[in-house]
């Protein structure tokens, strides 16, 4: 229950202004049909964030458990120095229109988050976890959180959301599961 719930809640904060982020409030502007575009964001995670913990999961079993600890540790000092760094949105993104609202969202949101911080965080919870089900659901639930009110209440939050304090707040809990696993939080899970 722990990797599903740190999973929630990293990503969903991670995700406060993240450029997938953006890119809900710039879809459910130009679309205005909440539903596919809600739809769309779950079918990219879900597949998206299913790879990238299939390869946390898979670069666990070829990694020595202390050596895994230093990666996982160090990853996640990286992710709360990269959690501060704001995104810049790609209006190419949101450009493709011609395959419908629903395809639209799966083929922009799946192409954003390669490579985005919550990919990335997915892979180090998966590997510092050892549990792909609770990781993915985890970190899919997060991105749904973040992202299923941007859709839904678009303007009207888009400029009250205190998108700095988010941030640190991400930053800081990357940066405690950091310095934790540094420490040797996790030997329970094999690191």
């Amino acid at each position: 229950m722990e990797a599903f719930l740190v999973s929630t809640g990293i990503v969903a904060l991670a995700e406060i202004g993240d450029k997938t982020q953006l890119l809900a409030f710039i879809l459910a502007a130009k679309f205005r049909k909440p539903v596919p575009i809600v739809l769309g964001i779950l079918v990219a995670t879900l597949a998206n964030h299913g790879f990238a913990g299939a390869l946390g999961a898979w670069i666990t079993s070829l990694v020595e458990p202390q050596t895994m600890r230093w990666i996982l540790g160090i990853s996640f000092i990286a992710m709360a120095a990269w959690t501060l760094v704001p995104d810049e949105f790609d209006e190419d993104d949101a450009k493709l229109a011609q395959y419908g609202v629903f395809v639209t969202t799966v083929i922009a949101f799946f192409l954003a988050e390669m490579g985005d911080k919550t990919q990335i965080a997915t892979i180090a919870l998966a590997a510092q976890y050892q549990s792909l089900f609770m990781v993915v659901a985890g970190t899919t639930l997060g991105m749904m959180i973040a992202n299923v009110p941007a859709v839904l209440l678009g303007d009207r939050i888009a400029n009250r959301m205190p998108t700095k304090l988010v941030h640190a707040i991400a930053a800081g809990i990357f940066a405690l599961l950091g310095v934790a696993t540094l420490m040797g939080a996790g030997e329970g899970f094999g690191l």
